[in-house]
């Protein structure tokens, strides 16, 4: 497995959310969690951070049950603690609270044994906004389908 091979990617948010920058941020996880995050059991549909009391959390990540684990498992929606530094927190708490930002998770990959989220400071986009970038990618697809049709043509 690579350095930052993902375990499970949130295509959804890029598509919902204009993203501004990003953060890596550590998770605080079980044991019975790692092993289904190894065993790629993990959903970030419908994730989303959040800052409480100073502290950032990771809400309504799915993590299935481990099998073996039985009595071990917890709740597969849990919230679950964000490790980032005080001055990241600070940044995206007043970011979020200043100019009505979101906070989502974009991928949930493994380093060097670490669970890590790659968190987004995104912005909502509107419909218009989302149309206009599917047309965007439908013209770039088209002009890439004409020029590789031409150059097998030569």
């Amino acid at each position: 497995m690579s350095q930052k091979e993902p375990i499970s990617v949130n295509r959804r948010a890029r598509h919902d959310y204009e993203i501004l920058e990003t953060y890596d941020a550590g998770l605080v996880l079980t044991g019975t969690e790692i092993k289904s995050v190894r065993a790629r059991k993990v959903s970030l549909r419908e994730a989303y951070a959040a800052i409480e009391g100073g502290e950032a959390w990771l809400y309504n990540m799915h993590i299935g049950p481990y099998e073996p684990g039985s009595r071990e498992n917890v709740d597969p929606k849990r919230r679950r603690k964000l490790l980032l530094h005080r001055h990241e927190i600070d940044r995206l708490l007043g970011r979020t609270v200043e100019r009505g930002l979101t906070v989502v998770p974009l991928r949930l990959y493994l380093q060097r044994g670490y669970a890590k989220v790659e968190l987004g400071l995104g912005r909502g986009k509107r419909q218009y906004d989302k149309r206009r970038a599917i047309a965007q990618r439908e013209a770039k697809r088209e002009e890439e389908r004409a020029l590789s049709e031409r150059q097998r043509g030569r």
